[in-house]
C-alpha cells in the first residue's frame, strides 16, 4: 500500500433512487365494455447498499465520487404492467468501515464480516396504480399515487483496520521492524522519525497453522493528542484490537516514564483503549548486558507483562509470541469458565438421566 493511496477517511453525498408513480389508466378494447381502471404500479427506487468486500483496504475507490446518486423506479403503465425497479448501486468497502451521518455524527452502520450489506439509503416505494382504488362505490378511480421521494444525506465513511494486534510506540521504536520480521509485511524502515506514514498489516504465524493479525500504526509523541507529530488520527485503526503493544526501546532515558506517556496519550483519546490487555516490549534489547537489564526490571510498571526483544538477532521473539498468543485468546477462555457444575442440582459426573424412571418404577411396586 503505498502512503498517498492509503485513505481512511472520505465524505460523500449519497442520494437514492426515488419510486415510479402508479399509472392512471382504463381498460379500452372494443368488445369490451366498461373494461375499468387497470394502472399498473410504479416501480421501487434504486438503494445505496454498502458491502464488506475483504479484497479492498482502504477508501481511495470513494475519494474522488463525492456524489453518488441512484435511479428512480420506472412508472407504471396500462393494462396493468408495473414499471421496472431502479437499479441498487453498491458500493464496496474494506472490512471495519464505520458509516456516519455527517451532520449528527450518529453512527448509521459498521461492516466487519466478509460480504455484510447494508442499506445505507433505501430506494422510494413505487406508487399504486388506479386498479387498486376499485371499490364497488367507486369503480373509476381517476386518480393514482405519486412514487415515494428518495434519501439523501452526506455521510462520512470510516476505516478502522481489523487486527489482534496493535502496535504502540514512539518513533523509531522498532514496530515496522519488528512487523517484518515477524510476518511477510514490507514495511518502509529507515533511521529517521515517522518513516511510517500509514498502517501496516502482517499476518503472524503461531504453532499448529493457527496466525494472529497484527497492526502496526504511525508512531506517537508526547503532545499528540494536541495535534503535534502525526496527533492521533491513526490511534483510531487500534480501537478494535484485543491486545495492545507497548514498544519502549532499550536506550531510553526512562523506560517506565515513556510507558506513562503512551498511556496517557491513549487516555487522551479514548479511556476505553485501557480496558484491554496490555504487553510491554523492551526493543534493541541486543544493546543491554545482564545487569543493564535487570537494572530497567527494577522500573517497569507492575501488573503489565513485559518481555526484552532483538528484532534483529530474534532475541525474545519466541516469548512475545507466545504473550501475545495467551492475550488474544484470554477472552475465550473466560467464556469457557462461565460454565460451572454448580448451577445443578447434582453433579455432571453423577447424574444419570434414567435415575428419575427408576425410582418411579420402586415406588409402583411397593
Amino acid at each position: 500500500m503505498a502512503s498517498s493511496n492509503f485513505i481512511d477517511y472520505v465524505k460523500v453525498f449519497v442520494r437514492s433512487g426515488a419510486g415510479g408513480a402508479g399509472a392512471v389508466s382504463f381498460r379500452r378494447e372494443k368488445h369490451v365494455p366498461k373494461g375499468g381502471p387497470d394502472g399498473g404500479d410504479g416501480g421501487r427506487g434504486g438503494h445505496i447498499i454498502l458491502k464488506a468486500d475483504k479484497q479492498h483496504w482502504t477508501l481511495l475507490h470513494l475519494k474522488y465520487r463525492k456524489h453518488i446518486h441512484g435511479f428512480n423506479g420506472v412508472s407504471g403503465s396500462g393494462t396493468g404492467k408495473s414499471g421496472a425497479d431502479g437499479e441498487d448501486i453498491i458500493l464496496p468497502v474494506p472490512l471495519g468501515t464505520i458509516a456516519k451521518d455527517a451532520e449528527t455524527g450518529e453512527k448509521i452502520c459498521e461492516l466487519t464480516e466478509p460480504g455484510q450489506e447494508v442499506i445505507l439509503m433505501k430506494g422510494g416505494k413505487g406508487g399504486l396504480g388506479n386498479r387498486n382504488f376499485k371499490t364497488a362505490t367507486n369503480q373509476t378511480p381517476r386518480y393514482a399515487q405519486p412514487g415515494e421521494e428518495c434519501e439523501e444525506a452526506w455521510v462520512i465513511l470510516e476505516l478502522k483496520v481489523l487486527a489482534d494486534v496493535g502496535l504502540v510506540g514512539f518513533p523509531n521504536a522498532g514496530k515496522s521492524t519488528l512487523l517484518s520480521v515477524l510476518s511477510a509485511a514490507k514495511p518502509e524502515i529507515a533511521d529517521y522519525p515517522f518513516t511510517t506514514m500509514v498502517p501496516n498489516l502482517g499476518v503472524i504465524p503461531y504453532h499448529d497453522n493457527k496466525s494472529f493479525i497484527m497492526a502496526d500504526i504511525p508512531g506517537i509523541i508526547e503532545g499528540a493528542a494536541e495535534g503535534k507529530g502525526l496527533g492521533i488520527r491513526f490511534l483510531r485503526h487500534i480501537e478494535r484490537n484485543s491486545v495492545l503493544l507497548f514498544m519502549v526501546p532499550a536506550d531510553s532515558e526512562d523506560v517506565a516514564k515513556d510507558y506513562e506517556i503512551l498511556v496517557n496519550e491513549l487516555t487522551k483519546y479514548n479511556p476505553e483503549l485501557l480496558d484491554k490487555n496490555r504487553l510491554l516490549a523492551i526493543t534493541k534489547s541486543d544493546m543491554l548486558d545482564d545487569e543493564l537489564e535487570v537494572l530497567i526490571k527494577e522500573t517497569l510498571p507492575e501488573g503489565v507483562p513485559y518481555v526484552f526483544i532483538s528484532s534483529v538477532i530474534q532475541k525474545g521473539i519466541p516469548q512475545l509470541k507466545d504473550l501475545l498468543w495467551e492475550a488474544i485468546n484470554e477472552g475465550v477462555e473466560e467464556e469457557e469458565e462461565d460454565f460451572v457444575e454448580e448451577d445443578y442440582d447434582q453433579p455432571l459426573n453423577d447424574y444419570n438421566p434414567y435415575q428419575d424412571n427408576i425410582d418411579l418404577e420402586n415406588e409402583a411396586d411397593d
